[in-house]
């Protein structure tokens, strides 16, 4: 009989005071924020009521003008499709660049530096730099979800080079191969699978991302959206929120179809 069943600390477990202090931080924090932001009960149930006024108008929604709401959803896929297919073509050898284990330190040290300043907006931010660049337009979305396809795109596919399997790169290495041989031969079969999950996730970001940057003036459906708030228009607004909604259903249908033809 050992001195803790005899009597001493019967505990499974031994209290982890540090790990409790930091979520009693947590919450004296979160209680602390909340104060300072102004979140109160009766802003929440004010809310609740100016919600459900703002929910009755949007019904019943109002299809009428479907012409121009179906203009707006076709600029918004040729937006997503053009930015997707741009942005995975440069992320292939970004990311290829960015791996640190066929490249040496000097190249993926600022690869990856350039991939995470693309990652460091989000799109609707680099539309606005854009659209004040360039103009109104699609072409401004386009650029915005390029880069952010690049960003997401080219790190994953660095980290997926990163992972794969160096015993097929080494014989195709040792038969005297260059390195584009050696790439497409020892290292696109063991990511290609994922790589082509990347894409169409990325697609089917990009149909939703689509309809942001367009409230800034990137072109596509947003814009008309942007322009229906503004009108106080709220059916056509549900009609034009029921249409993205489909548009992302269809999207993800899509990007699911892809996945399973090609692993």
């Amino acid at each position: 009989m050992t001195a803790a069943s005899a009597g001493g600390d019967r505990r499974a477990f031994r209290a982890n005071w540090p790990a409790r202090a930091g979520l009693l931080a947590l919450v004296l924090y979160v209680l602390y924020a909340g104060q300072i932001l102004d979140l109160s009960w009766d802003r929440f149930v004010f809310g609740l009521d100016q919600g459900g006024r703002f929910l009755s108008r949007l019904v019943p929604p109002d299809f009428t003008r479907w012409s121009l709401l179906l203009d707006g959803l076709l600029e918004s896929l040729q937006i997503a499709i053009i930015a997707t297919v741009l942005g995975v073509a440069v992320s292939l050898p970004v990311g290829l660049c960015a791996a640190r284990n066929l490249m040496p330190w000097w190249v993926s040290t600022p690869v990856r530096a350039f991939i995470a300043v693309c990652r460091s907006f989000h799109p609707i931010i680099v539309a606005i730099v854009f659209v004040k660049a360039i103009g109104f337009g699609a072409l401004a979305g386009i650029l915005a979800l390029v880069v952010a396809s690049i960003g997401f795109v080219a790190k994953l596919f660095a980290e997926a080079i990163e992972e794969i399997s160096m015993k097929q790169v080494e014989a195709v290495r040792a038969t005297g191969a260059s390195f584009a041989n050696v790439v497409t031969m020892g290292v696109l079969p063991q990511v290609l699978a994922r790589f082509i999950g990347f894409a169409t996730y990325q697609l089917d970001s990009n149909l939703r991302n689509s309809t942001m940057v367009g409230i800034v003036g990137g072109g596509g459906i947003g814009g008309t959206l942007f322009a229906a708030f503004q009108r106080f228009d709220y059916d056509f607004l549900c009609a034009i929120l029921i249409a993205i909604i489909a548009l992302i259903m269809l999207g993800e249908l899509l990007a699911t179809r892809l996945r399973a033809i090609f692993q």
